[in-house]
């Protein structure tokens, strides 16, 4: 019984419900506070299309733009990417759906202690940590071996299905992005595909951040760098959040419903001896909306 009330006591989505002011831990320190509204400016992100990407006849000037994305901001929005808006729209449902679940059918696939996989918030590692204002749900997808399918909800019909669909499509997307990675720095083309190796990580991690009393005070995420090769984020229709870190400066990401918003990580940042920028990004929260979003990191083989 312990157990169930710390998880809930930690569940934000329950917080929002209560609209109690947040405990402390939550409350960012010094100047690392974000704001959502038009004084942070949006940022030119360059959309590629996958399909000019990787046609003989158009690939040469899609992968000078490609090159300049990867090089100057570390990041892109992906178009022509074989999946339908209905499908991303489902990938989006089902999340969705899972948040909307009751504590009870969440708590089923709660995370362990020690561990990051399943539904749960930030692991606690110092009394002093800055806690994030969201819930998640982490899943590894590959290697097949490594699924802890105890994690996967079942009382969703379609979840297991569609998340497998949608994770195989991103492999396939993430092998021809680092090809293309490699052609734009007149590399073999295969160099980036075999340092990252035949069993490689995937994972994926289903965010829920729900209204925030004080988004004055309050972070969704806090600024990192993603220590994956390649994250695929498909972000919510509508609410914005996520922002971008560049010459010091904060700026808001637009929202491309059809897109897949993507970004080098530390790793692909490490192959190519520092020319691809792993940025830095924060989520920013709001005081009306709750946000969905879905994140897929491809990590090398170790």
């Amino acid at each position: 019984m312990a157990a169930k009330a710390e998880l809930i006591s930690n569940s934000v989505q329950e917080m929002a419900l209560n609209g109690k002011e947040p405990p402390v831990k939550y409350f960012c320190k010094g100047n690392d506070v974000g704001v959502l509204d038009a004084s942070v400016p949006l940022i030119d992100i360059p959309v590629v299309d996958l399909g000019l990407l990787t046609s003989p006849s158009t690939s040469a000037q899609e992968l000078e733009k490609f090159h300049l994305a990867v090089s100057s901001r570390g990041c892109f929005q992906v178009v022509n990417h074989g999946m339908t808006s209905s499908f991303l729209d489902k990938i989006r449902d089902v999340s969705k759906r899972f948040f909307a679940l009751s504590m009870e059918d969440k708590q089923k696939y709660s995370r362990e202690a020690g561990s990051i996989e399943g539904y749960g918030n930030d692991m606690i590692l110092s009394d002093h940590q800055t806690i994030d204002w969201s819930d998640r749900l982490y899943l590894t997808i590959s290697p097949e071996d490594q699924r802890k399918i105890k994690f996967w909800p079942e009382n969703q019909k379609d979840f297991r299905e569609t998340l497998n669909e949608y994770t195989m499509k991103l492999q396939e997307i993430n092998e021809k992005l680092l090809r293309a990675m490699a052609m734009s720095l007149n590399l073999e083309e295969s160099s980036f595909l075999d340092q990252y190796g035949e069993r490689p990580l995937v994972a994926s991690r289903f965010n829920f951040y729900p209204p925030c009393p004080r988004p004055d005070r309050i972070l969704g995420v806090k600024p990192h760098a993603d220590a994956s090769a390649i994250t695929f984020l498909l972000q919510d229709k509508e609410v914005e959040g996520l922002q971008f870190l560049k010459d010091n400066q904060w700026f808001r990401v637009p929202i491309i419903p059809q897109a897949l918003l993507i970004n080098v990580g530390d790793q692909v940042e490490t192959m190519s001896n520092g020319i691809f920028k792993s940025p830095v990004h924060r989520v920013v929260t709001n005081t009306e909306k709750e946000r969905n979003t879905l994140a897929v990191f491809c990590i090398p083989e170790s």
